[in-house]
């Protein structure tokens, strides 16, 4: 069987911050890449985005000690700078 203790291990060389960015990035990015592509938006691109927004809601509530000011800032400039990653990805599609 598998121990207890390992469930219970986390990674403490990475703030829970930027493991929240970068899963952030990669998620939108393929999502993009899948189901954004085609010039109308497929409806299931607008799903995994909320699903999306729902994780970064309970994972910042979760961990709300390892969020403070500085992180907060850098989370919000890291949402803006999705949105530019995610028209710039879209003006492929453009003709």
């Amino acid at each position: 069987m598998i121990p207890e203790e390992i469930f219970k291990r986390r990674h403490f060389g990475t703030p829970q911050s930027v493991s929240l960015i970068v899963t952030n990035y990669i998620v939108v990015v393929i999502a993009v890449q899948v189901f954004a592509m085609a010039n109308p938006i497929n409806w299931f691109f607008w799903i995994v985005i909320g699903l999306l927004a729902v994780y970064n809601f309970f994972q910042i509530r979760k961990n709300r000690e390892d969020f403070d000011r500085k992180n907060l800032i850098v989370y919000a400039v890291s949402i803006v700078l999705l949105l530019v990653v995610f028209f710039l990805l879209r003006l492929k599609t453009t003709p």
